[in-house]
């Protein structure tokens, strides 16, 4: 008994932290707080399944608690109660039942499984857009093929449409997730899946892997930018006709920088020199995003900590350190980045 106290104790401090923190999320990441009809429907089936399970639970509990009470041996009474084993009545009750209450939360479960893995329409409309959604060891890559842009790490959204999002892999079996907007869809090699999301007011959600991939896995994060439809148009603008030729002498430098040390496997738009790069994350507007590799803040100092040792804010990227650049390179290289809007 006195070694089960510490041990009770210790659970009960962890229940209590882990309910504790289940509620410090900002609702914009709270998966029973959705912010979009696709979220909703989806909550919609756990509340569902949720007051199916408490209604199981008060009726057994209920039937428990009067069979104990009912049926307890009395002080003198040694006399066999009735049995009710190989009842028809019974048997048919606790089959057709269940059998019900799964009926229930089937048929809305298909509905809105099939329904939300429908394919976009084929007509381009100004009610939806399409993306893509791709997995890499650990970073994610965001096409729009109806806007013929490629970026990574920020998928921007407009506000009150329904975007088409087609999820797949590159290498191993990753997840998209976007707890504030959506549930998780598998992103697998070789295979198309599904899911829409929509947002209904603006503001940035944090999207996840959702699917153990390797070393950095708890750092393969990435953000959903939900934006006015005015905002949106603007982003598209500037991405489809970016100018990323550098404007200073230092910037002139880092461009050159690059494309000695970066341009085989990145891609940057919008310059006289093509950067067609496409093993590593498009760096198109780079300076404008909120996140460097979708985890630092972007600043300075976090991109000078990047570039000198990748491997230690992500351990298991492919991305090389440049710690062999002379700080005049580096510097420039710097320059050159967050000129990039």
């Amino acid at each position: 008994m006195s070694r089960g106290k510490p041990i009770g104790r210790l659970f009960l401090v962890f229940a209590m932290f882990a309910l504790f923190m289940a509620g410090c999320e900002k609702p914009m990441s709270n998966v029973l707080d959705p912010q979009g009809k696709t979220g909703k429907e989806q909550l919609h089936l756990i509340n569902l399944s949720v007051y199916i399970m408490i209604l199981v639970c008060v009726v057994v509990f209920a039937i428990f608690f009067y069979v104990l009470l009912r049926f307890r041996r009395k002080p003198g009474d040694n006399s066999i109660p009735k049995q009710v084993e190989g009842s028809l009545t019974l048997e048919i009750l606790w089959i057709v039942i269940p059998v019900i209450l799964l009926v229930i939360l089937a048929i809305p479960t298909v509905a809105v499984t099939f329904s939300q893995a429908k394919a976009a329409p084929k007509q381009q409309s100004d009610d939806f857009i399409r993306v893509k959604a791709i997995g890499h060891q650990f970073w994610w890559e965001f096409q729009y093929p109806d806007h013929n842009i490629r970026t990574a790490q920020e998928l921007h959204i407009p506000v009150g449409k329904k975007v088409y999002v087609e999820v797949t892999s590159d290498d191993v079996v990753h997840a998209f997730w976007v707890p504030g907007l959506a549930g998780k869809v598998d992103a697998s090699p070789g295979r198309i899946n599904r899911v829409p999301i929509d947002a209904e007011k603006p503001g940035v959600y944090k999207g996840r892997c959702a699917e153990l991939c390797g070393a950095s896995h708890a750092l393969m994060n990435f953000q959903v930018v939900a934006e006015k439809s005015s905002d949106f148009d603007k982003w598209v603008k500037k991405r489809q006709s970016p100018n990323s030729d550098p404007q200073t002498a230092e910037q002139k430098d880092g461009k050159k920088v690059f494309a000695q040390n970066c341009m085989s496997c990145h891609a940057i738009d919008g310059t006289q020199l093509k950067m067609r790069g496409n093993k590593a994350p498009n760096l198109t507007g780079f300076s404008s995003r909120n996140k460097i590799a979708g985890l630092l803040d972007n600043n300075e100092k976090n991109l000078d900590r990047w570039l000198h040792n990748p491997e230690e804010v992500k351990p298991g990227t492919y991305m090389p350190g440049f710690s062999h650049l002379d700080k005049k390179d580096m510097t420039s290289l710097k320059a050159y980045l967050q000129s990039l809007e």
